[in-house]
């Protein structure tokens, strides 16, 4: 399985892209459209918010497991953009008869808490919390519940009244445009059904007979519910526990879990990010890295290489490899640093990623600093072939995590990975 260590956007989407040409299953275990994969073929460039990164190769079956919430509307624009592209879908992806419907009054919920909330958390606004919230609620709406249509448009209806009923209650009024959503999302009841299956079960048959499964989340460790930087976290469980449960098979069948790092730090949202750049270096990495959310656009907030939070994630997850993307982004910096550890305003320092967010974004990280190399990686394909201080960093980086680099990534395309023996 695959996992992001750091806030998200660490490349999880192109590492996916790479190894699913080995795989036979490539399965998503949580999150939603609040996700972006970019993945880069040829020339082109495909943004995945909710289909899994292995669709870009022919032949691999591509599931959502019941740890999705799934966006009805969302999903079928990016499934028929996909086909118009040429790719086929028919008969490759599949959806969890459990997996939750995320429905347009969540959207509308989301922006109304946020617009409200005197502490914004930084949604993406797709309604995720929300709809995580119902599920929690046991008043949710699942897969499975279309194929009983009195039931389903009952628990639709039971819906818009409860979501009305919240945004009076904050003061606001729907705009008019919710009815028309709900409407066309139950016009996809249908596309739906035919493509509802059980994940857990064609995963295991498939383990069973000796094929191989990718899993595949969204998000990062730092955005994981219980273990993130809380309350400035996503609504769902990220780190590679909530893999089994969102795709309905056991802890045992995982094999290998590979935590995927920026060779830096990158944050979109609120909440602390200790090793963040100045205002000036921000800009600068900003613009090396093309540091823009691909869901929302919004630039995200650049750091250096945060060891403290990346051993944390090595634990939490179990990691027996780490994947390190965008080394070629530090290609022209003189001098690259490395949070070791956090400072607090008494003097004591720690290696321990804290529990406690407000005091998180008050530490001072103490750095050691790196000779760069400012040599173009781009065309390197083995870990012989990278400047002599770009590997003195990786081995830096695999001595803080405790954890075998396996994948090194040097530019956007497929062929820029170095793969570690």
């Amino acid at each position: 399985m695959i996992v992001g260590c750091q806030w998200g956007d660490e490349g999880k989407g192109k590492i996916v892209d790479v190894l699913a040409e080995d795989a036979d299953i490539v399965a998503r275990y949580q999150g939603g459209a609040n996700a972006g994969h970019t993945v880069h073929v040829g020339d082109e460039e495909f943004i995945l918010h909710q289909i899994p990164s292995g669709v870009l190769h022919d032949g691999k079956r591509c599931l959502l497991g019941n740890g999705v919430v799934l966006d009805l509307l969302q999903f079928f624009e990016e499934f028929d953009a996909l086909a118009e592209r040429g790719i086929d879908l028919a008969a490759r992806v599949g959806v969890s008869e459990r997996a939750h419907l995320l429905m347009p009054y969540h959207r509308v919920l989301d922006k109304a808490s946020e617009r409200r909330a005197s502490e914004k958390i930084g949604t993406t606004g797709r309604g995720i919390g929300p709809a995580y919230e119902d599920k929690a609620g046991r008043r949710g709406i699942r897969v499975a519940d279309i194929r009983n249509p009195e039931r389903f448009e009952q628990l639709v209806a039971d819906g818009v009244e409860r979501a009305r009923a919240k945004l009076s209650a904050m003061g606001q009024e729907d705009d008019g445009t919710l009815d028309a959503a709900v409407t066309r999302t139950l016009e996809l009841r249908d596309r739906l059904d035919v493509i509802a299956t059980d994940p857990g079960w064609e995963i295991v048959h498939a383990l069973d007979a000796g094929k191989s499964v990718l899993l595949e989340g969204a998000q990062g460790t730092a955005l994981d519910l219980d273990h993130g930087t809380y309350p400035f976290v996503t609504s769902s469980n990220t780190t590679a526990a909530g893999a089994a449960t969102g795709v309905g098979i056991g802890p045992t069948r995982i094999t290998d879990v590979f935590g995927v790092v920026k060779a830096y730090t990158t944050r979109v949202g609120n909440g602390p990010l200790p090793t963040g750049f100045d205002e000036e270096m921000d800009e600068r990495m900003r613009q090396l890295g093309g540091e823009f959310g691909a869901t929302t656009g919004r630039p995200r907030r650049c750091g250096w290489f945060d060891a403290v939070l990346a051993r944390f994630s090595a634990r939490v997850n179990g990691l027996t490899g780490l994947a390190v993307t965008k080394l070629d982004v530090l290609d022209t910096l003189p001098e690259i640093s490395i949070g070791l550890e956090y400072c607090t305003e008494d003097g004591g320092c720690t290696r321990e990623f804290p529990a406690d967010t407000f005091a998180l974004a008050r530490v001072e990280p103490n750095y050691e600093t790196l000779p760069g190399w400012e040599e173009d990686t781009t065309g390197c394909r083995s870990l012989e072939d990278l400047p002599r201080n770009a590997r003195a960093y990786l081995d830096r980086i695999q001595e803080l995590t405790e954890t075998p680099i396996r994948m090194v990534s040097v530019g956007t395309r497929r062929s820029q990975i170095i793969h570690v023996d």
